[in-house]
């Protein structure tokens, strides 16, 4: 851990995925590589996961006791304490308190869960938060994933964090359209050159006037241009897509590589999609200087 850069290195040995907590509160479960429990097999291999805490955020680690203690599952027991995650408080002992309140307290008699053989288990919480000072306007919520060319499933882990980010996002729609533009801008990247993709994603702005920004930086010296398919054609339509999904989208060339980019706003302050006058060119939104 250092906690002047905010980072964490986690290896996992059969415990759950730990949970950030972000600046505005929202929790979500951020997916790391794992291994077999302890001692099963004394030669296992178990990588690390680097995570990154910007200020203001919390990471929460538990045993799957906490999750699972009354009866439930990995997705039942996660339902139950996204609340207790979710609700404000500045002493990080009252929250870890409450997480274990929630499944040894008098409510939790009324949120069992079906199975029966995990009623009971042992139960260990470890919270962080790297510190922050007050800020005037709330902190933008952000994911940052790097996806191998070795791995082009974790796409998948990269359309599920943004959906978890924009879990309160008003219109289901545009979530859809985001997680699509998520995965069509990674695999472009896999795709068309030799490298990995750096996923960025970002919600700035305050209730009603939110934006969502979506960055992929690759390693390459070719810039992205947009095609025009055939009707047969079986690829060929991801800037296509990305001009009608996006309310801005373009690309800049950085010091090594490009990165794209693209943008939403909240259904509440502008409509959706809105086109871009000249789509060769980034706006200024998709144009953002690099995190």
């Amino acid at each position: 851990m250092d906690p002047e850069a905010g980072t964490l290195d986690i290896a996992r040995a059969g415990h759950p995925d730990p949970v950030v907590i972000s600046a505005d509160g929202t929790a979500v479960i951020r997916q790391t590589a794992g291994g077999l429990p302890l001692g099963i097999e004394t030669d296992s291999d178990y990588p690390t996961t680097r995570v990154v805490l910007e200020p203001g955020e919390t990471i929460m680690l538990c045993t799957d006791g906490l999750i699972e203690t009354g009866g439930h599952d990995m997705a039942t027991g996660w339902t139950r304490l996204r609340p207790v995650l979710e609700k404000p408080v500045e002493d990080l002992e009252q929250l870890a308190d409450a997480l274990v309140q929630a499944v040894h307290g008098p409510t939790s008699h009324y949120t069992t869960g079906p199975l029966a053989d995990r009623r009971e288990d042992d139960i260990a919480v470890l919270v962080l938060r790297r510190e922050s000072a007050p800020a005037p306007e709330a902190a933008p919520r952000r994911s940052v994933l790097t996806i191998a060319q070795a791995e082009p499933e974790r796409i998948s882990v990269g359309r599920q964090l943004v959906r978890e980010l924009l879990h309160d996002w008003s219109d289901p729609e545009q979530v859809d359209s985001a997680v699509l533009m998520v995965s069509e801008m990674a695999t472009n990247v896999l795709v068309h050159t030799d490298g990995d993709a750096l996923m960025v994603a970002e919600i700035s702005g305050g209730q009603g006037e939110r934006r969502l920004r979506v960055e992929v930086a690759d390693a390459s010296d070719e810039l992205p241009h947009k095609r025009r398919p055939g009707e047969m054609a079986s690829s060929g339509r991801g800037l296509v897509l990305m001009e009608m999904l996006a309310d801005a989208w373009g690309w800049i060339r950085g010091g090594r590589g490009s990165r794209s980019g693209s943008s939403c706003t909240s259904p509440m302050s502008r409509g959706f999609p809105e086109r871009v006058r000249d789509p060769g060119r980034a706006s200024p939104s998709a144009r953002a200087r690099p995190p």
